[in-house]
C-alpha cells in the first residue's frame, strides 16, 4: 500500500520547519516561509511533490479553518469603535484600487470582466502577513495600525459579497439583474439565518455541550458546526469559505466563542500553513524566468499603485505625513484572500492561465517583500518628514488645536499611549504631581485634552516636542513604548536635553535592558520579568510567607536580575547616587502604631542592624535634613532612607504597627 499523501505531507512538514526557523531567526513571518516551501517542493522546481491535488485538499480545509476563525473574531462592538475607518477608509481604499487597476487592465486590452476581477484581486492586501509584523512590533494599537486593522477589515468583509458575486460576472447566467436579485434574497436570508443562530440557537448548544466539561466533545462541536454550516452554503451554491465565516459569526457573540477560537487556533495554523504551501506550488518559475520584466513591471505597478491609494486613503482620514507613509507602506502587498479568488476566477474562466500564473508571480513577491516595506516605512517616513513639504501635508487636514503649555520646573513627563502610562496621569493628577504627557495619537490626545489634561500630541523622537513638554527641567521622565529602537532613540534625545533627571523606561523584554542604560535611562523595567515577580509575589503570599520576608525576596530577586545591567555609563549628574547606581532613596511613613514613634534614631540603629541610613525626615511638610543620632521620630513622620534595595525592604516593617506584622506572622 501506498501512503502518497502521507509522504508528501512529510516532506511538507520538513521543509516548512527548516525554512520557518531560519525565517524565524530573520524575524519573517512565516507565511513567506510556507509560500517559498511550496515553491522548493512543487512541481515546477524540484518536483518533490508532484500531486498537488493532494495538498489542494488539504488546503481547502485550511481557508474554511481560516475563515471561521475570522467569524469568530469579528466583533460588532469593536467595529462599531473603529466604523469611521472601516466603512470609510476601507470602502475608499478598495473602491479606488479596484478601478485604477480595472482602468489600466483596460489599456492592456483586458475584457471588461477580466480587468474588473483582476481589480477586486489587486484591491486585498494581507490580514494575516500585516497584523503578524504589526503585533510583533507592538504597533497595532497606534495611530496607524488602527488604520491599517480598520482597511484590512473591510477588506474581510468585502470578501462575503465577492465569494456570490464572482459566479455573476463569470457568466454563470445571462441574466444579471436576475442574478442580483437572487444574490439580494441570499444575502437577507444569510443575515436572518446567522441573527437567529446566533441569538436563539447556537448559544443553546454550545451552552448544553460546555455543560457536560468534555472538551474533546466541545472540540468536535465546534468543528461540526463548521464544517457543518460550510457544506450546507456549498449544497446551496456558495464557497465553503463563505459558509464557514457565517459559521464563525453565529458563534461570535456567544460567551463561549474565546474558548472555541482557542481550541480551532492549532488547526487552523496547521491546516492554513498546507493553503501557503499550496499557492507557492502553484506557481511556475519557468514563467517568471520567461516573463521576468513584465513580472517586475507588474509587481512595482501593483506596489505603488498600493501605496499611493492607501497613503491618499490615509490622509483624508487626518494622518500626519509620517502616519501616511506608514499605512501605505503596510497595504502595499496582495492578500491571502485573493488566492481564493484567483482559483474561482480560472473555474469560471474569468482570466486566462497567462493572467494567472502573473497573478500568482505578483501575489508571492509583494507578499514576501511586505516585511521589508514595513521595516523601512519607519525611517523613510522621518526622513521626508525633514524635507520641505507643505504643512497640511506634514500635520495632516484635521490637526489638533494646540494648547498652551505652561512653565513647569521638576515636573513629571509622561512618554507613550499604552494603558499603564495612561493611568499614571491620572494617578499623577490625583495626588496633585504636575506632568505633561506626550502622546502620538490624535484620538487619544483629543479625548485627554477634553478632561483638562495637559497633553501634547506629538513625536517624542523630535526635539521641538521633548521642548514644547520643557523636559529640560523635568524632575521625572517616563517612557512606555513598545518597540525597544523607538524607545531607545527617544530616551537618548531625552537624556541629551537633561542631565540630571530620572529617565524611567518600561522595555518589554530584559534583554533589552541594558541598551536602554546605554543610551541614558536611569531604571528600566522589563514587563516580562516585573510580571513574572508579581505573580511570583502572590504565590508567596499564598504561602504564608510574612510580608517583610516577601519584600526582602522580591528585593534580592531584582538585584540578582538587574544587577549585571546596571547603568555602566558614567554621566554627570547632580546627585552622588549617580556614582552608586546600587543605591537608592526611599520615601516610608512611621504608622502611628509603629514601633520606632517616639524613639531616637541612636535607639533604633538604623545602619548598624538594617545598612540603611536616614538623610532627611519630612515632618509636616517641613523637611528635617541631616538628623542627628537623638532626632525623635514621630508618627506620620515621612522618612527617607538611603540604601539598597533589599536592606530597604527589610527595613519597612520596622515602619508598619506592630499588630499588622503580627497578624500576617500568625
Amino acid at each position: 500500500m501506498e501512503f502518497t499523501i502521507f509522504k508528501d505531507i512529510l516532506i511538507i512538514f520538513a521543509l516548512s520547519t527548516l525554512v520557518n526557523y531560519v525565517f524565524t531567526k530573520i524575524k519573517v513571518p512565516s507565511i513567506v516561509g510556507y509560500l517559498i516551501t511550496g515553491i522548493l517542493a512543487g512541481p515546477h522546481l524540484t518536483g518533490i511533490i508532484n500531486n498537488v491535488e493532494n495538498i489542494e485538499v488539504l488546503a481547502e480545509v485550511g481557508i474554511v479553518l481560516l475563515l471561521f476563525t475570522i467569524g469568530l473574531e469579528f466583533s460588532l462592538q469593536h467595529l462599531i469603535k473603529i466604523r469611521k475607518t472601516v466603512f470609510w477608509g476601507g470602502l475608499l481604499q478598495f473602491a479606488a484600487t479596484t478601478l485604477i487597476v480595472l482602468a489600466i487592465a483596460r489599456f492592456f486590452d483586458l475584457d471588461f470582466r477580466g480587468a474588473l476581477f483582476v481589480g477586486f484581486l489587486t484591491a486585498l492586501s494581507s490580514t494575516a502577513v500585516v497584523l503578524k509584523i504589526l503585533q510583533d512590533r507592538s504597533e497595532i494599537t497606534s495611530n496607524y495600525g488602527r488604520t491599517v486593522l480598520g482597511i484590512l477589515i473591510f477588506q474581510d468583509l468585502v470578501l462575503v459579497p465577492l465569494l456570490l458575486f464572482i459566479p455573476i460576472i463569470g457568466g454563470e447566467s445571462t441574466n444579471i439583474m436576475n442574478e442580483l436579485f437572487w444574490m439580494g434574497l441570499k444575502s437577507l436570508g444569510i443575515i436572518l439565518f446567522v441573527v437567529f443562530g446566533n441569538k436563539w440557537f447556537m448559544n443553546r448548544i454550545l451552552h448544553a455541550i460546555a455543560m457536560t466539561k468534555n472538551q474533546e466533545l466541545f472540540l468536535m462541536s465546534i468543528l461540526l458546526i463548521c464544517l457543518s454550516v460550510a457544506f450546507l452554503t456549498a449544497e446551496l451554491g456558495m464557497s465553503l469559505a463563505f459558509g464557514a465565516f457565517l459559521a464563525g459569526l453565529m458563534i461570535s457573540e456567544s460567551e463561549y466563542s474565546h474558548n472555541a477560537f482557542g481550541h480551532i487556533i492549532p488547526f487552523k495554523d496547521t491546516f492554513s500553513s498546507f493553503f501557503f504551501v499550496s499557492i507557492g506550488m502553484l506557481l511556475d518559475l519557468h514563467f517568471v524566468v520567461d516573463n521576468i520584466s513584465i513580472v517586475l513591471m507588474t509587481v512595482t505597478m501593483v506596489i505603488l499603485i498600493k501605496i499611493i491609494i492607501a497613503s491618499g486613503t490615509a490622509f483624508l482620514l487626518g494622518h500626519t505625513f509620517r502616519g501616511v507613509v506608514l499605512v501605505g507602506l503596510a497595504l502595499a502587498q496582495v492578500g491571502e484572500f485573493s488566492f481564493i479568488l484567483v482559483k474561482m476566477g480560472q473555474n469560471y474562466q474569468i482570466i486566462s492561465n497567462y493572467y494567472y500564473q502573473l497573478f500568482l508571480a505578483v501575489a508571492v513577491i509583494t507578499m514576501s517583500i511586505s516585511p521589508l516595506l514595513i521595516s523601512v516605512a519607519r525611517p523613510l517616513a522621518n526622513a521626508a518628514m525633514k524635507l520641505p513639504l507643505p504643512r497640511k501635508l506634514k500635520e495632516g487636514i484635521f490637526p489638533l488645536e494646540q494648547i498652551d503649555v505652561p512653565e513647569l520646573k521638576n515636573h513629571l513627563v509622561l512618554i507613550g499611549k499604552d494603558p499603564r502610562i495612561l493611568s499614571m496621569s491620572v494617578m499623577a493628577r490625583h495626588v496633585k504631581i504636575p506632568y505633561i504627557s506626550i502622546i502620538f495619537d490624535p484620538v487619544i490626545v483629543k479625548e485627554r485634552q477634553q478632561k483638562g489634561e495637559t497633553v501634547i500630541y506629538g513625536d517624542a523622537q523630535n526635539t521641538p516636542i521633548l521642548e514644547k513638554a520643557h523636559v529640560r527641567t523635568a524632575g521625572v521622565i517616563v517612557i512606555s513604548i513598545g518597540d525597544v529602537v523607538t524607545a531607545m532613540a527617544v530616551t537618548e534625545k531625552v537624556r541629551n536635553l537633561n542631565q540630571h533627571a530620572s529617565i524611567i523606561v518600561r522595555a518589554r523584554q530584559i534583554d533589552d535592558v541594558e541598551d536602554l542604560y546605554k543610551v541614558g535611562a536611569t531604571q528600566v523595567i522589563p514587563e516580562e520579568f516585573e510580571t513574572a515577580i508579581e505573580l511570583f509575589e502572590r504565590v508567596l503570599n499564598k504561602f504564608l510567607m510574612p510580608r517583610d520576608e516577601i519584600e526582602v525576596t522580591i528585593g534580592h530577586i531584582r538585584k540578582n536580575n538587574y544587577g549585571l545591567v546596571r547603568d555602566v555609563k558614567k554621566r554627570p549628574r547632580k546627585s552622588i547616587l549617580s556614582q552608586l547606581p546600587n543605591l537608592e532613596i526611599s520615601a516610608l511613613k512611621v504608622d502611628k502604631d509603629s514601633p520606632i514613634a517616639g524613639h531616637s534614631l541612636s535607639e533604633i540603629a538604623f545602619r548598624s542592624t538594617y545598612g540603611v541610613t536616614v538623610v532627611a525626615i519630612n515632618r509636616k511638610e517641613k523637611i528635617i535634613d541631616h538628623p542627628g543620632p537623638d532626632t525623635i521620630l514621630c508618627k506620620n513622620d515621612i522618612v527617607y532612607v538611603l540604601g539598597k534595595e533589599d536592606q530597604i525592604a527589610h527595613a519597612v516593617s520596622l515602619f508598619k504597627r506592630q499588630t499588622e506584622k503580627e497578624d500576617k506572622q500568625n
